[in-house]
């Protein structure tokens, strides 16, 4: 009897397995999911650092205000196409009001590059919403260059 007993308890066991990957996977795919969303968001943002930090040090290269605009813009939107970064919405300011300082006096070039991704690039495509990223860099002008207004 007690050998019946441990069969028919044997018997009773079948198909948790199943059951247990099945709940395990319902969990731990939308958080690996997740995981990778974020590593993705980490890396976007990186790229849109570099694009503010080469906007910035472009400008800062520039002999005037205007070409240092030019130049910055032109920048930012080269790194951020290297990048393979599409951005469905991109912003890219250059602070070039140090260029009216006097020579001698430090001054800086500030660059912010606001770039809006989709999630679906993040996650699973076809999720909606977006997620703006947003960087600043400053680069210093050369004190003793002559610098146009």
């Amino acid at each position: 009897m007690a050998i019946q007993r441990r069969l028919r308890w044997r018997d009773d066991d079948r198909g948790t397995y199943t059951l247990e990957t099945v709940i395990c996977v319902t969990f731990l795919l939308p958080f690996l999911g997740l995981l990778a969303a974020y590593g993705l968001a980490g890396i976007f943002d990186s790229s849109v650092d570099n694009a503010a930090s080469s906007a910035a040090r472009a400008a800062s290269q520039a002999a005037d205000a205007d070409t240092a605009q030019a130049r910055g813009l032109a920048a930012a939107t080269a790194s951020l196409r290297q990048d393979d970064r599409n951005c469905t919405s991109r912003t890219v300011r250059i602070d070039t009001s140090a260029f009216n300082a006097p020579l001698g006096q430090a001054a800086s070039v500030t660059a912010t590059v606001t770039c809006t991704i989709p999630i679906s690039q993040l996650t699973v495509p076809g999720l909606p919403g977006s997620k703006t990223l947003t960087a600043t860099a400053i680069s210093a002008l050369d004190q003793y260059a002559d610098r146009a207004e």
